[in-house]
This record gives structure tokens, C-alpha cells and sequence, in this order.
């Protein structure tokens, strides 16, 4: 992508309405521009990051195997009077009625609509269970909406809901969503811990939410450090139903996780004083096991093996899609801008041309940017006629994982000079060994 045809409107200046990093970071490095408050319109870049983030989210979920549909944004209120939620909801759901007069609401999530989906399409055992999931725009009506896309009103969320003919099977359900959840974390590049929590509106006794580790965090975090040295995606754990429920409880039974508002200190107490820790978390997502809450109240039933009908166990998962760029973002910056981590990166490489009016350097960009291209590699070239020390600055500021940066020198040399954004090292190397090492590698790292 030549960044002379591209739409990157970075700002010089820290917005003055920006009270966090990541908020102030989107605005500056153009991934976002508000158009009302706490809704906002997602450029090109910010676009490529959403869509980046949203494939991990999905493939850890057809991983876990969740199947993933599309509900719509608009419900029925009708659906929520069934389950008693419409008038208990508050007034962050938005309200309204269609030219029919049929009154009818911006889905600020979906238990309602998907138990009703389930109820009408499944009637034995046979069927179950199953876990459904889709990636979608919700609508809160924040009373204060703030932080950029950390406390939006209009955010994109993958919410799955799980449907099961038991206690345990239910639970299995709902611990291999955590599991789903700490590796779709890890796998962005962040460190996430599952705390207990309350239920709130949702309903049900069993809920966790996940803080992701940050120094510019919301909250003060209290941890087990277990956290900081398992690496989820080497887990021995595989995904399904065989899994031993048992074992799923004992891996997560002997770690704890607090916020200085739900600090427990009872089960704090359990856990070793060398492995206490402190620090920032942001929450990114919350996970429910509520029962029959809402399959109850919706008549659902299905026919179990010995003829009886039986009300389906439920719960429900939730995690905030855009929510997770403002975290990564606030896990992960410095004074000159965004540092992605390689897997939520919008291209993989910017590739800066320092003479864009020397043919010969033109030539060999334009070259470079093919060959990397044609290695598996997103490149970001700027071609633009600007100045050197402005064409850094905005790689620095929207975090590109490697610059290579190109030159007349480097042209009469057959060289380019590699940066690392995360540390700042640079290398010259050979344009041969810079495509080859690409060519045997997944990652830019072995240069």
C-alpha cells in the first residue's frame, strides 16, 4: 500500500478532549474520528487493527469449537418482555418504535434473541450441547461516555452462548471459555487474568472477568504472579468435551485475581506472599454461567434420552472487540507513539523511501515493497514527498512492528536499514538477505 494514496491523517498535537493514552493515541496515529459522543467512525488503519483483532477472537473460537452465526442489531422488545429484562434493563438500552409503532430496541447483547434462535430450531438431546457465537455492533446509551473506544456507547463484541442438559456439562462449557478467552489474550500479546466477579443483570452465580495486565490501567489489580509464567496456547489443555471438567477447575482453583473494589481478602489469603502482586488492569471481557434463567423463562425445552423434557443450561461470554484496541494500545506505547504487537499489526512493515524523486531510488522501493509482498508481508511504503525525519516520526506514531528504511547510499549498496520497533534496534543488511530471511521465516525477528 503507497502511502501517498492512502487515508492517514496523523496529528502533531495530543487532542485536548484525549484524557487516555490509547484514546489519545488513536486520534493522533488516525485509526478513529469521533462523530458523536462516544461513537466513532474507524479509518483505514484503525479498520485493518479491528479486523486483525476480530480473526483471533474467531479462530480461538472455532478452535474451542463455538459456530459462529449473525444476529441482528435491532431486537424486539417483545423478546425481552418474555425473559423480564425490558423494564429491568435501565436506561442504557435504546428505545424505539418502528413506523408500525412496534416498539423495539438497539441490542445492547443478545441472550433473548439467541434463546429464542436455539428454542425454535433444536427439540433433543442429540443436539446439545452447543456453543453460538457472533461478532457484532452493540449499543449502550452511556450516561458519560469516555476513554475513546475504552467507554464507547457503539462497540464491536463477540458475545457466544452456551447451551447444555446439566450442571457439569455446563460448567465444562463454561471453563473451556476461559481457557478460549486467556489464549485469544496471550496469542495479541497480552497478559490477562480471570477474576471473579459480580453477576449484575445478566443473572446467574458463576462469572469472571478478564483484567488485562497495563501500567495505564483503570483499576488496581491484585494477582497471583502465577499469571505472569503460563503460557496458555502451550497448555496441555485441548478443547471439548472429553476435556475432565476436574482438571479445568484445578487449573484455575489455585490462582486469584482482585480489583481494589471487589477485593477479597479471604481468598487472598491463599495464595503465597511471594507470588502476591499489584499493578493496572483494564477489563476486556466477562463470561457467565447463568442456568435457566433465560431458557426457563422463554420456554425452551428439549427431549432428553429417557423421553423427559429439560429446561437447557445456559451461559453466556462476552468480549469487547474495539474495547481490546484501546488495551492493547495502553499495554503497549511509548513517548513516540503505538508499538503493535506483530499479530494485531495493520501491515507488518513500513517501508520508507528517503528519495522518492531519485529514480534509482524509486525504482528500488518500488522493488522492495513487491519482493516483500510477494514473501507474505503487509507493507505500508511512504513514497510521500516529505521529509525524512516526518516520515520516522509517523512510523514511530502508528507503531508499525519493522521500518525499512531505504536510501541512495543504501541503493548503491544493495542495503536497507532494519528497525525493530519495540526496541529500537536498527541493522543494515543485504536486500538478498532481508528477502530470504523472509522467505524462512513467520517472523522478521531471526534478522
Amino acid at each position: 500500500m503507497l502511502l501517498s494514496r492512502y487515508l492517514l491523517p496523523v496529528m502533531k498535537e495530543t487532542p485536548a478532549d484525549a484524557q487516555i493514552v490509547s484514546h489519545q493515541l488513536m486520534l493522533r496515529a488516525g485509526l478513529v474520528r469521533q462523530t458523536a459522543a462516544g461513537i466513532y467512525a474507524w479509518l483505514p488503519l484503525g479498520l485493518r487493527v479491528l479486523d486483525r483483532i476480530s480473526a483471533i477472537v474467531r479462530r480461538e473460537q472455532d478452535r474451542a469449537g463455538a459456530i459462529e452465526l449473525l444476529m441482528p442489531t435491532i431486537q424486539s422488545a417483545d423478546l425481552w418482555r418474555q425473559s423480564g429484562r425490558y423494564d429491568a434493563y435501565g436506561p442504557e438500552m435504546l428505545r424505539f418504535q418502528d413506523r408500525g409503532q412496534r416498539e423495539m430496541l438497539y441490542g445492547p447483547t443478545n441472550e433473548e434473541m439467541i434463546t429464542a434462535i436455539f428454542r425454535d430450531c433444536v427439540r433433543s438431546y442429540r443436539d446439545l450441547p452447543r456453543t453460538l457465537y457472533h461478532i457484532q455492533w452493540k449499543f449502550r446509551d452511556e450516561v458519560r461516555p469516555r476513554f475513546g473506544v475504552m467507554r464507547g456507547r457503539e462497540f464491536l463484541m463477540k458475545d457466544a452462548y452456551s447451551f447444555d442438559m446439566d450442571e457439569a456439562s455446563g460448567q465444562l462449557s463454561y471453563y473451556t471459555q476461559m481457557l478460549a478467552y486467556l489464549r485469544t489474550f496471550e496469542a495479541m500479546g497480552l497478559r490477562a487474568v480471570p477474576m471473579r466477579a459480580a453477576t449484575g443483570p445478566i443473572g446467574g452465580n458463576l462469572s469472571h472477568e478478564f483484567i488485562v495486565l497495563a501500567d495505564t490501567g483503570e483499576s488496581e489489580v491484585y494477582y497471583d504472579s502465577d499469571y505472569e509464567h503460563l503460557n496458555w496456547n502451550q497448555s496441555a489443555f485441548d478443547y471439548g468435551n472429553a476435556q475432565d471438567l476436574d482438571a479445568f477447575k484445578r487449573m484455575f482453583s489455585h490462582m486469584y485475581a482482585a480489583t481494589d473494589e471487589t477485593h477479597d481478602l479471604r481468598a487472598w489469603e491463599q495464595v503465597p506472599d511471594e507470588r502476591k502482586k499489584n499493578g493496572r488492569g483494564i477489563e476486556v471481557g466477562h463470561i457467565f454461567f447463568f442456568g435457566t434463567k433465560y431458557s426457563a423463562a422463554m420456554g425452551m425445552h428439549v427431549q432428553a434420552k429417557d423421553g423427559s423434557l429439560v429446561t437447557p443450561l445456559m451461559g453466556s461470554y462476552g468480549v469487547g472487540v474495539s474495547r481490546l484496541m484501546g488495551a492493547i494500545i495502553e499495554a503497549n506505547h511509548d513517548a513516540n507513539g503505538i508499538i503493535w504487537p506483530e499479530a494485531v499489526a495493520p501491515f507488518d512493515i513500513g517501508l520508507i523511501n528517503l528519495r522518492p524523486d531519485d529514480a534509482a531510488c524509486a525504482a528500488a522501493a518500488h522493488d522492495l515493497q513487491a519482493k516483500l509482498e510477494a514473501a507474505g508481508r503487509s507493507v505500508l511504503h511512504d513514497d510521500r514527498d516529505a521529509r525524512g525525519g516526518e516520515k520516522f516520526a509517523t512510523m514511530d506514531l502508528i507503531g508499525l512492528p519493522w521500518t525499512v528504511t531505504i536510501g541512495p547510499k543504501g541503493v548503491a549498496a544493495r542495503t536497507v536499514e532494519v528497525k525493530r520497533r519495540a526496541t529500537g534496534e536498527k541493522q543494515e543488511v543485504s536486500v538478498e538477505s532481508l528477502v530470504a530471511g523472509l522467505a524462512k521465516s513467520d517472523t522478521m525477528g531471526a534478522l
